[in-house]
């Protein structure tokens, strides 16, 4: 949704690398490619003014003037500013203290309410609550019944007492959705479920008809919540939208959809900042686990190519089998060897954490690799496996005994070529041997040691080996050169003392004044 974004701003503060102090002139031009980039895409021209007017006042301050790197100073001026104009801080559901929380979805035909009314159920679901859906879009066509399988896939009851309109009945249904409402709220209350979700017919602005029904079920029902859901694709139009539900229905939060389109995406960062209401949630797929909470400093280094790891973590923690990596764990301290078995479950568990290029866009700098990871098959994965599992359990325990026949009959087994068979037995030798040097304590190959285990690399405070000097091309010094260099190791063989391996002369050494175990004075030659 961002990338035109993020790529012009992030060319943007590469002009400012290196500078050692900035000129009213820097500032300006910085501004100027900042105001462009938000322009195009599509925020909204009072939110685009005042952020500029903001960046550009603490830019010209002493914050930046006295910083050692300007530039950076910049980014980071840029970024708590774009924090604030997407709301400021995270906001949660606020939870009625008693009897059910009630939450109510408001919004335009086709931003996607229906499917965000499931995706939100099973969000809660998984935290431990007892959701209950409420059909009360009793005038689109098949509505009801599509909520009703949404429901369905996520595992959360629906409450649909009328059938609503269906394809063929295109007119007004003669149910109340009012009355639907207000009977839901009560059939929770009876079935003892926490959380009521009541899913509306979506209206216009301008169509004040089913915009006072809005306002009329936002009384019978008293919400907690009314979410505004807003396709987060329909540019500066979407601030025209939300401030007239903010009017009608008084809307307490935002819901972006479609935050996974290609779109410029001005509306996530217009919406908030224009109505004063946070941004709650944001749905970044067609999938009902495609959702998640809304974090704007998250969002804001998202935008900037400063990556988001926390959600990552997040993701990881939620998707990875704990009893797996526990497993992994003790076989990584009991130094085993690491087999393809192994391999095969790491796998998985990255397949279950979601769309790897999801993953890989939420690294710092993902944006400088964005076309490679475009471009990427997420169906390798999938070969991967097959390969795998068409070895025996033998050959992905000892895979050194997989001949020429041996991967002829894996690649046919698995329909890809030898060479893929080939490719992938060499990486895992090479990922088998990186950990058996870090479960035996030699670091990561190629970088220092870690805490606690073998240095890969030099100690800090460690002295290097010095370089052998390069032998002159002229043949006179080059002979000058090694004769005083065979000069100075006669005389340091000369200096060398003579006697026991400790290096002290003979005579001098007394066992006795060691602290040794009882007869082990005769492996010093002391004994007799």
């Amino acid at each position: 949704m961002f990338n035109s974004l993020s790529d012009r701003l992030t060319a943007t503060f590469k002009n400012l690398r290196g500078k050692g102090r900035l000129t009213e002139a820097d500032v300006d031009a910085t501004v100027r490619e900042i105001r462009r980039a938000l322009l195009d895409a599509d925020v909204a021209v009072p939110v685009v003014r005042e952020f500029t007017a903001r960046v550009r006042e603490r830019a010209l301050g002493a914050e930046v003037s006295a910083a050692l790197n300007p530039g950076q100073q910049i980014v980071k001026i840029v970024n708590e500013e774009l924090v604030e104009i997407l709301g400021g801080e995270t906001r949660r559901i606020r939870l009625a203290k008693t009897g059910p929380t009630i939450i109510m979805l408001a919004g335009l035909q086709g931003a996607g309410k229906t499917t965000l009314a499931g995706k939100l159920s099973k969000y809660l679901k998984a935290q431990g609550h007892s959701p209950l859906l409420v059909a009360c879009d009793l005038q689109r066509p098949n509505a009801v019944t599509q909520l009703q399988v949404v429901g369905k896939r996520a595992g959360v009851p629906v409450f649909a007492p009328h059938p609503g309109a269906t394809s063929t009945e295109l007119d007004h249904p003669a149910g109340d959705p009012v009355s639907v409402a207000r009977a839901g709220v009560e059939e929770a209350r009876r079935t003892l479920h926490d959380v009521v979700i009541v899913d509306t017919a979506g209206r216009t602005g301008v169509d004040a008809e089913m915009m006072e029904q809005a306002r009329q079920i936002r009384r019978a029902i008293v919400p907690n919540e009314v979410l505004f859901v807003v396709d987060a694709m329909i540019g500066q139009d979407a601030v025209n939208t939300a401030m007239a539900f903010d009017e009608g229905v008084n809307f307490t939060g935002i819901v972006l959809s479609k935050l996974d389109g290609d779109m410029r995406g001005g509306a996530a960062l217009s919406v908030s900042s224009v109505t004063g209401k946070p941004v709650m949630f944001a749905s970044t797929g067609e999938g009902l686990d495609d959702f998640e909470l809304f974090h704007p400093d998250r969002m804001a280094s998202r935008i900037l190519d400063l990556g988001d790891v926390l959600t990552l973590i997040e993701q990881a923690e939620k998707s990875w089998d704990k009893d797996e990596a526990a497993r992994m764990a003790q076989k990584f301290a009991d130094q085993e060897d690491f087999t393809l078995d192994d391999f095969l479950a790491q796998m998985q568990q990255i397949r279950n954490m979601g769309s790897m290029k999801k993953m890989l866009m939420m690294m710092p700098g993902a944006q400088n690799i964005r076309q490679q990871l475009e471009q990427f098959d997420e169906r390798e994965i999938d070969r991967v496996e097959a390969i795998v599992r068409s070895m025996t359990p033998h050959e992905r325990v000892a895979p050194k005994i997989i001949n020429g026949s041996r991967r002829a009959r894996i690649a046919r087994g698995s329909g890809v070529h030898v060479s893929e068979v080939n490719g992938l037995l060499e990486r895992f030798m090479q990922a088998q041997k990186m950990m058996k040097k870090m479960a035996a304590g030699g670091g990561m190959p190629g970088m220092p040691g870690m805490p606690g285990m073998g240095g890969g690399g030099a100690r800090k405070g460690a002295k290097s080996a010095p370089k052998k000097k390069a032998r002159s091309g002229n043949p006179a010094k080059a002979a000058q050169e090694l004769k005083e260099a065979q000069a100075r190791r006669a005389e340091g063989a000369k200096a060398l003392p003579t006697g026991a391996a400790f290096g002290q002369q003979g005579g001098d050494f007394d066992p006795s004044q060691l602290n040794l175990p009882k007869g082990f004075d005769k492996f010093l030659g002391g004994g007799k």
